[in-house]
């Protein structure tokens, strides 16, 4: 079997030689604007799929609601940014509304369906996600918005590329994230009932394990995330809840690079993803196609990873 390492290098590879293929007629001053770009928002895919890994290894719950809970934090801030409210205060409300959210279905909904088929509970999150986009929908009619954060005025160079404030914020935190999540993970007492709660529900609670408190935190963590990917994706990308509720399939397709488990690869799935899907906008041809490149981009990968064995997904090991 190949090791993780090489698994990675191939892949990197890969997706470096498809997107050289995409622009190759280009200037690399364009291309390398759609790279820096695709950077910005594929670090919110791999920050939404480093939530629905965390969920779902501590829960068994795949959470299709994270992007309507982000949708509906960012709608809010904008709102009370409308109505004058200190700008501060708006993305914590934001912030707040999308955790609230998440632990309203973490601590009232889930705890039913603990026991039922992953499908089921994965469905269930589905119905919940609808729920909050239809209310939000009825709120905010359709129409155009704008949500600007005042790091978009700021700027710096960076290899000749001007690269706004924001987009170092969105990756410099995924990173960070990514790396403080696996710390609390695997070297903290919570971390190790997280990953107790995950193997077995039932011994866990024999043992001792404060299910519904480890199960709060997990809903809260992957709520707050939820919020931050929602406010930067109203801004990087577009102010449209329908929009920012389905960004959890690039994350659901990031999360299935990690194979559920890995927060590394959701990491590099994420940002594989978001280049991508970027570098395709360049192409007339192939520009129309751009929607399938978290598909393309999870195939490959399982496709690494499988290497003649059994691919086995986080829960599963």
């Amino acid at each position: 079997m190949k090791s993780k390492q090489a698994i990675l290098a191939t892949f990197i590879l890969a997706m470096a030689m498809a997107c050289t293929f995409v622009a190759w007629s280009k200037p690399l001053s364009v291309v390398s604007l759609f790279v820096v770009s695709g950077l910005a928002v594929g670090s919110l895919y791999a920050l939404g799929g480093v939530g629905l890994v965390v969920l779902y290894r501590t829960t068994g719950v795949l959470n299709f609601s994270s992007g309507a809970m982000g949708a509906a934090g960012v709608m809010l801030a904008w709102q009370l940014g409308q109505w004058g409210w200190y700008e501060p205060l708006t993305w914590i409300a934001g912030l707040a509304l999308a955790t609230c959210l998440s632990l309203l279905y973490g601590r009232l909904i889930a705890p039913r369906l603990a026991s039922r088929d992953t499908v089921v509970k994965a469905i269930a999150t589905l119905g919940f996600a609808l729920i909050v986009l239809g209310a939000t929908s009825f709120v905010w009619d359709d129409d155009v918005r704008s949500f600007t954060l005042p790091s978009d005025q700021m700027a710096f160079r960076l290899l000749g590329l001007r690269v706004t404030l924001t987009r170092l914020i969105v990756f410099l935190t995924t990173v960070v994230l990514v790396i403080g999540i696996w710390i609390y993970l695997e070297r903290t007492r919570m971390g190790l009932q997280m990953r107790a709660l995950a193997n077995d529900r039932e011994i866990s609670s024999l043992i001792g394990v404060r299910i519904l408190h480890v199960e709060t935190i997990a809903w809260g963590m992957t709520g707050f995330i939820a919020g931050f990917t929602g406010l930067m994706f109203g801004d990087l990308v577009r102010l449209e809840p329908s929009i920012i509720t389905f960004v959890v399939i690039p994350s659901i397709a990031a999360a299935i690079c990690g194979r559920l488990d890995s927060l590394s690869m959701v990491l590099i799935g994420g940002l594989s993803i978001g280049v991508l899907e970027s570098v395709l906008t360049l192409s007339p041809t192939l520009k129309s196609v751009r929607t399938v490149a978290p598909f393309v981009v999870a195939i490959a990968m399982l496709v690494l990873l499988q290497s003649g064995n059994r691919l086995l997904f986080g829960r599963d090991e």
